[in-house]
């Protein structure tokens, strides 16, 4: 696989997912980064491991900082798409999105062989 090829994902950075299986099973959170090559997500507030780091200007003594580790994608489940709103989009059955139904009126068929 070459580098120049992308990987299509079913969720994208700003969905919210929810962890199905693994150690942070049923955590919930807003994805910050997709890495597509490897299939991983990173999200917000899951999976928290920390880091040790080297004495730098910004740290002149070191320091252990807490940050978000990947997940592998397949563990992860769509909740809500970025931007859309679960009660807007979706009826409450099936989550599919909701049609409006069009009636024929019989005066305009009428109209239209009259002509």
């Amino acid at each position: 696989m070459s580098a120049t090829q992308l990987i299509k994902t079913h969720v994208h950075a700003g969905d919210v997912v929810k962890v199905i299986s693994g150690n942070h099973r049923g955590s919930e959170g807003k994805i910050l980064q997709v890495i597509p090559a490897k299939n991983q997500v990173i999200i917000e507030g899951v999976r928290m491991i920390k880091k040790h780091v080297k004495r730098s200007q910004e740290q002149p003594n070191g320091a252990i900082i807490e940050r978000e580790g990947p997940i592998h994608i397949s563990n992860v489940k769509l909740l809500e798409k970025k931007g859309s709103s679960s009660a807007a989009a979706s009826d409450s059955k099936g989550g599919k999105p909701v049609k409006a139904k069009v009636a024929k009126t019989p005066k305009a068929n009428k109209a239209a062989k009259a002509e």
